[in-house]
């Protein structure tokens, strides 16, 4: 759908040379001859690359409806997750470079948001927090110190995370899947 330039503003989402960016900032500036100019800086939905475009008024931008839908994810396939919208039942094969670092927090079953452009996923929003169980633990070694001790662990899916020393392996834990940190032990072995 084509929108004016003069109609775009910040989170607009703009389809250009079919690929969809959001847009981050918008700056008028008013010469005093000709044309009023608008600066846009915006991000890609794909691959997260910045880029600024100058258009003038009166020129007319492409907006593309972005839609954000609830899926369980189901299994690996290849190169590709498999994700069934919660609602249609209908089953989407999403590349593994769309999620990402976000990949080492997927669990079987974890209901996570899809965000898609028509009918192809562009993302996925996984939950702030998940709980993984610690499947592998190395040693640490306890000597005297003023700061706290970590020590890096498996989890379930994969990720390897610092965790304070006391984590052992068979212990569930909180991660932060924004920052890829431990929160805290949810329950012991």
């Amino acid at each position: 759908m084509a929108i004016e330039i003069s109609e775009v503003s910040r989170n607009t989402k703009l389809l250009i040379d079919g690929v969809p960016y959001a847009v981050e900032d918008v700056n008028f500036v008013k010469p005093g001859k000709g044309r009023a100019i608008y600066r846009v800086k915006m991000r890609s939905m794909f691959d997260g690359t910045g880029k600024e475009i100058t258009y003038h008024s009166g020129d007319r931008v492409d907006e593309v409806r972005i839609t954000a839908h609830d899926m369980q994810y189901l299994y690996e396939e290849g190169s590709h997750f498999v994700f069934m919208d919660t609602e249609s039942y209908e089953q989407h094969h999403v590349d593994k470079k769309v999620l990402g670092g976000k990949a080492q927090f997927l669990k079987d079953g974890m209901v996570v948001s899809a965000v898609m452009m028509g009918p192809r996923v562009i993302g996925i929003d996984l939950p702030k927090f998940v709980e993984l169980k610690v499947v592998e633990s190395g040693v640490s070694t306890r000597t005297d110190t003023v700061t706290a001790q970590m020590k890096a662990v498996k989890l379930e899916t994969g990720a390897t995370v610092n965790v304070p020393t006391f984590v052992k392996e068979g212990d569930t834990l909180k991660i932060d899947t924004r920052t890829g940190t431990y929160v805290e032990r949810v329950t012991r072995k």
